[in-house]
């Protein structure tokens, strides 16, 4: 008897906790289509070791056909689980950490939320991402990237490519969460395939 991939997937996450591996799962929360999963998955992960991540809907690529009506706010996801289970603010682990963190009263571990769209961090940003064929973007929502390639291979001394690169970070200007609202929205942007999150 083959078992459903959910819990194939399921299965693969305890046997990861029980080794000793460090697991984050990613849930993104659409309104209509998963809102009713929040607080099922915040129990079964309670207790487990996993950290949970609430991520709202983001217009990430244009593949998605993303509209602001289908988002859950990250401040709805916290009340719901609150009301379930007692949560409790934790201060970042680091400097420009993404998700907000919250842990059960109980002991029961943490969860997380990402708010890029109700709550933009993008002033204390940290990230860039690097794609398969040699871009760095500096942005999620990016809507072009920086050869990185190139410059690798061009033969340069190791400083001056960390200088490009510095450069690059210094120079960018992405807001493009905190003026969603604005033209920035309809702007094209990469795909999450090729980016990654």
């Amino acid at each position: 008897m083959s078992t459903s991939p959910v819990a194939t997937v399921l299965e693969g996450i305890d046997a990861a906790i029980a080794v000793g591996l460090p697991v984050k799962v990613n849930m993104v929360v659409r309104r209509g289509v998963n809102e009713d999963s929040i607080v099922p998955m915040a129990r079964r992960f309670h207790g487990s070791g996993c950290i949970l991540r609430f991520i709202e809907y983001m217009d990430v690529g244009s593949s998605n056909h993303w509209r602001v009506d289908e988002v859950v706010p990250a401040a709805k996801i916290i009340r719901m689980i609150d009301a379930d289970m007692s949560l409790e603010a934790v201060p970042p682990n680091y400097a420009g950490e993404v998700a907000r963190r919250y842990r059960y009263r109980d002991g029961g571990g943490e969860i997380g939320v990402i708010a890029s769209v109700t709550q933009p961090f993008c002033s204390g940003c940290t990230r860039a991402r690097l794609t398969a064929d040699g871009q760095v973007y500096t942005c999620l929502f990016a809507t072009t990237g920086h050869d990185l390639r190139t410059l690798l291979r061009s033969g340069l001394p190791d400083e001056a490519v960390a200088q490009a690169l510095r450069s690059i970070w210094q120079g960018r200007d992405d807001r493009y969460s905190e003026l969603r609202a604005t033209e920035h929205g309809s702007l094209p942007k990469v795909e999450m395939s090729r980016i990654g999150g």
